[in-house]
């Protein structure tokens, strides 16, 4: 690679160090009031944060293989003590437990920034960045406090043989990094539905975003406060939205408007005719968009139509066609999940823990180890002036697995 390199390089240098830094862990370890010397055998809290990571590394291994690990890590970097003695199953259990899920989280919100510049291919669409939103599910261990908290799927045949927890992410489409996330149950039940989890993430979007959701996501309320932030959003809708149209566009899209539901028939037509005639709207009960709608040939499932609306009001700024390509890159999205459900976890994979807290503080660890080799793909990419999705995630996967000292330092 041109600018640093080949991959296993930046690698070996602990390139990974740098996505998750000890300063930062250490920060969110004092700010939790969890951050006490080890003593009487106890691993030091920062070294459980980074065991958590390790876990999701190496999914078929043991606590006891992990630790061992970990531990012929620390030896290399000066920072075990030769009268210490790896820690045991139970040991690393106690130690998870005491450390809990909320600083791994902390430390995941601190470090999970989008990781492409200007210069990282496919990763921005004029002045925007694209970023989606998107969920997935993940299997848990079968114990009576997964069950009751995390649910399970019901089929023809009663309820699912495992429990289900989701993760919902905002990530970057370029790197596949995900910046934001929420664990729920996902076994169904009040709350636990992607838009209520949603919900929790909206307020994080920031200006110079351009947010892409597919129509499972929209509802008026959820496109305000979504579009409140200053994040521009491009999202799909079902094809019979009422979508008046107000001025047709060169780019082959129009100006139309989004008028809550709850909004009286009777009120809607005055609201639109005001809309066309460029007068204040209420933002309470109406939002001026632009729509692009086009067909996809042969496609088989929800049917050919796709109907986008979007904050952009500029067609010239991102005309009607960029819109278009750029919402296909939410399936990106899907390539970021299919590398932590399939690649990090391993297909048809259980997760570890039985309890509901151990449960989020372990996909927290994955969503860590995700962040950290996508952001570091997405670097030596765009440092050798190619698309990220060129460098093969399975093969750097398999390199950091084989590197696991200098990828996650104590």
């Amino acid at each position: 690679m041109a600018g640093g390199g080949a991959l296993t390089d930046w690698i070996s240098l602990g390139v990974l160090a740098s996505w998750v830094p000890r300063d930062v862990v250490d920060e969110v370890i004092a700010e939790s009031g969890k951050g006490a010397l080890r003593r009487g055998g106890k691993l030091p809290p920062h070294v459980v944060v980074y065991f958590v990571a390790a876990l999701a590394l190496f999914p078929e291994e043991d606590y006891e293989e992990v630790a061992v690990r970990l531990t012929e890590v620390l030896r290399s970097w000066g920072c075990w003590d030769e009268g210490w003695e790896p820690p045991t199953k139970g040991a690393v259990t106690q130690a998870r437990q005491r450390l809990g899920p909320d600083p791994v989280r902390e430390v995941f919100r601190r470090v999970a920034v989008p990781a492409a510049t200007a210069d990282t291919a496919g990763a921005f669409l004029g002045r925007w960045r694209l970023m989606s939103l998107d969920g997935m599910e993940w299997d848990v261990p079968d114990t009576p406090a997964n069950r009751a908290f995390f649910g399970a799927r019901s089929g023809g045949n009663g309820e699912g043989a495992l429990p289900k927890a989701r993760v919902l992410t905002v990530s970057e489409c370029g790197s596949h990094a995900p910046v934001a996330a929420d664990i729920g149950p996902g076994g169904g039940g009040k709350g636990s539905g992607e838009q209520s989890m949603a919900r929790r993430l909206y307020p994080g979007l920031e200006e110079g975003w351009l947010v892409i959701a597919d129509r499972n996501f929209y509802c008026f309320a959820d496109w305000r406060t979504a579009a409140d932030t200053g994040a521009a959003l491009l999202w799909r809708v079902r094809g019979d939205a009422r979508l008046p149209s107000l001025e047709m566009l060169p780019d082959g899209s129009y100006r139309s408007v989004l008028i809550d539901p709850q909004v009286q028939k009777g009120k809607r037509a005055a609201i639109a005719e005001a809309a066309g005639r460029g007068e204040d709207l209420d933002p309470a009960r109406a939002r001026r968009v632009r729509v692009i709608e086009y067909d996809v040939p042969d496609r088989e499932g929800d049917g050919a139509l796709i109907v986008l609306v979007t904050t952009i009001a500029d067609w010239q700024a991102a005309p009607a066609r960029a819109l278009a390509g750029a919402y296909h890159q939410r399936w990106e999205h899907e390539t970021g999940n299919a590398q932590l459900k399939t690649y990090l976890r391993g297909p048809g994979r259980v997760l570890r823990s039985g309890s509901p807290q151990m449960i989020e503080q372990e996909l927290w660890g994955y969503l860590l180890a995700h962040y950290a080799i996508s952001a570091l793909i997405c670097d030596a990419a765009t440092s050798a002036g190619i698309d990220p999705d060129r460098v093969r995630f399975k093969r750097t996967l398999r390199i950091v697995r084989r590197a696991v000292g200098p990828a996650f330092p104590p």
